[in-house]
């Protein structure tokens, strides 16, 4: 009984025991609690605001969890089920099997076709690839490829006059040759580059329509009217911004129109 006295008399619980300095902050931040606590439980808007956003993280961590275990946990135990990863093995006796013979002459047969097209599409001559998406130019010779470059490609706006005229500004797609090779180009002016301009379109020898110095030093024809030219708008390069024609700078024409031929491929994607 004396041991219960004295452990009671001496337990910390008892605020009697807290030192005066210390007993008026203890008793101020219990009350500022209990009134905080009181103040909740009252606020009953605050509560379910609370459970609201409460319940909210709890569904974000579940969906998070669902997630992690459909794309680790389960792949996991499929491979753990299989027995690890697939190996493969040669057998003997499947060599000599009349339907796996079979699949493997097919697959030779179509490996060697798609061979012969594809060397009719790159022959040993020098031809130029053009990838009007990403606006660059690929040239080869000796099916090497010996440079690439930016390059402009058609707009694909469209222009229309107050009649019926229309024009589509694109560049063509598929598999075209070089038709002709000119230096010092002069570009005869077509009737939608007055109209562009709002100007009226004059006849079809009229001076006007003649225009020096706006090309670059050499054009290659692909036919059609559409050009591998130069042209004095350098900073566009590598933007879709002509009217069909493919505009290079001057290093890359130079190179382009001394390694291509009357004849040599290209292809335009």
């Amino acid at each position: 009984m004396e041991n219960e006295k004295h452990i009671n008399e001496s337990s910390p619980l008892q605020t009697e025991n807290i030192p005066n300095p210390y007993k008026e902050l203890y008793d101020t931040v219990v009350q500022k609690l209990s009134s905080i606590y009181q103040w909740i439980l009252a606020n009953k808007k605050l509560i379910g605001l609370l459970r609201k956003i409460f319940l909210t993280i709890l569904a974000i961590l579940i969906t998070l969890l669902i997630i992690i275990f459909f794309l680790y946990f389960v792949p996991g135990l499929q491979e753990l089920k299989s027995g690890g990863k697939t190996k493969i093995v040669s057998d003997k006796e499947l060599l000599h099997e009349q339907n796996y013979k079979k699949q493997i002459g097919l697959l030779t047969r179509d490996t060697q076709r798609l061979s012969r097209k594809y060397n009719s599409f790159t022959s040993g001559q020098s031809y130029i690839i053009i990838n009007t998406t990403d606006n660059r130019f690929f040239l080869y010779r000796n099916k090497k490829l010996i440079r690439e470059g930016f390059c402009s490609s058609g707009s694909y706006t469209l222009l229309q006059t107050e009649g019926e005229k229309r024009w589509i500004f694109k560049t063509p797609k598929g598999k075209y040759w070089i038709q002709g090779k000119i230096t010092s180009p002069v570009w005869r002016r077509p009737d939608w580059a007055f109209v562009e301009e709002g100007l009226p379109i004059p006849p079809k020898d009229d001076p006007s329509r003649w225009e020096y110095g706006v090309l670059g030093d050499y054009a290659l024809s692909i036919g059609d009217g559409y050009l591998i030219h130069g042209t004095i708008y350098k900073r566009f390069l590598g933007m879709p911004v002509t009217h069909g024609c493919v505009r290079l700078n001057d290093e890359d024409l130079e190179a382009i129109f001394n390694t291509l031929s009357i004849g040599s491929k290209v292809y335009i994607f």
